[in-house]
């Protein structure tokens, strides 16, 4: 009976040391094929534009291409959506925004739990929104703006890329800590609602630092003011939306998340990878000229960071009363 028991032992452990030692095989050769870097909103626009430069230098440190897949729609959920039903193998990485952080409260019948259904990997860079405006708008200043939207209530209007986004909610707060009313009209990514902007079909954007700069360093777009609650390094001459609306502050960032459930050594590698495209000169030389301050770390960083940010931003749309388009 001993030995019986002995040999299923032996047998069992086996088993187990081979299931092992196949498991690390796979992981030692991850990734083997091309790795999907899904963006969820049109090509063109600021997270489309950082996630191509981010995807060059993770294509080189992974080994493997890295393919951009752009997935726009319902205020970045169709992409996540997508994200959060692949298999959790670090072949798919969803590119996430802002929007991540605000959809829970503005939208609370998801076909995903936010926090449940993605697993962090890295926060990449954060940085401020710009309040834009044509070159030949009439306003030259945040006053200017606060003085024509309380003389015509509901007449200006203001372009988002999609509801949920730092767009959409920089225009919110400023409409709901002005005490004064206008129109949100939300786009599928940055780069058509620019160019509706441009075009004359909407009056301003408060646009990502990312989307808006070469415009505005080509002229054809006038900074009035940033979102953040001091000036912005790459616009020191551009001031704060706070100077004139007291408690106003908005941040956007970029961050990576795979499905639940992906191996741990999978996220390190993505993560691994991610840092050293992040940090490499090229893509801090594209992005810190556009207000963004990178910061690479750790997935548990990237996981209390939108704990926070998803905690704020319920408040502040609860008292607010913000409400999705």
């Amino acid at each position: 009976m001993q030995r019986s028991i002995s040999s299923v032992l032996r047998r069992l452990c086996a088993g187990l040391l081979a299931s092992s030692l196949a498991a690390s095989a796979a992981m030692a050769a991850y990734p083997d094929k091309p790795v999907k870097l899904v963006v969820p909103f049109a090509a063109g626009g600021g997270t489309d534009t950082i996630a191509r430069a981010l995807g060059v230098g993770m294509s080189q440190a992974l080994g493997q291409p890295v393919i951009i897949d752009n997935k726009p729609g319902a205020g970045t959920i169709i992409g996540s959506d997508a994200v959060a039903k692949s298999q959790p193998d670090g072949y798919t990485v969803l590119v996430a925004t802002f929007a991540h952080a605000i959809n829970p409260s503005l939208m609370p019948k998801l076909p995903y739990d936010t926090l449940k259904a993605f697993a962090p990997v890295v926060l990449m860079a954060r940085g401020p929104n710009v309040l834009v405006v044509r070159a030949d708008s009439p306003f030259k200043s945040v006053s200017d703006v606060l003085a024509a939207a309380r003389a015509q209530p509901g007449k200006l209007t203001y372009a988002s890329q999609g509801n949920g986004t730092s767009a959409h909610l920089a225009g919110e707060m400023f409409a709901n800590l002005g005490k004064l009313q206008m129109t949100h009209v939300p786009y599928k990514g940055a780069a058509p609602a620019l160019t509706d902007l441009l075009g004359g079909q909407v009056d301003m954007m408060f646009a990502t630092a990312a989307a808006a700069s070469s415009q505005v360093a080509g002229g054809k777009l006038r900074a009035i003011a940033v979102t953040t609650p001091q000036r912005a390094p790459a616009l020191p001459n551009v001031p704060s939306i706070a100077d004139s609306v007291p408690g106003y502050a908005v941040e956007s960032w970029y961050g990576l998340f795979v499905p639940a459930g992906t191996p741990a050594d999978v996220v390190n590698r993505l993560n691994d990878a991610a840092k050293k495209a992040a940090t490499g000169p090229e893509f801090r030389k594209q992005l810190e000229p556009e207000g963004l301050t990178v910061s690479a770390g750790t997935p548990s960083e990237l996981r209390d960071y939108i704990a926070s940010e998803t905690t704020r931003w319920a408040r502040i749309v609860k008292e607010n009363n913000v409400k999705s388009d």
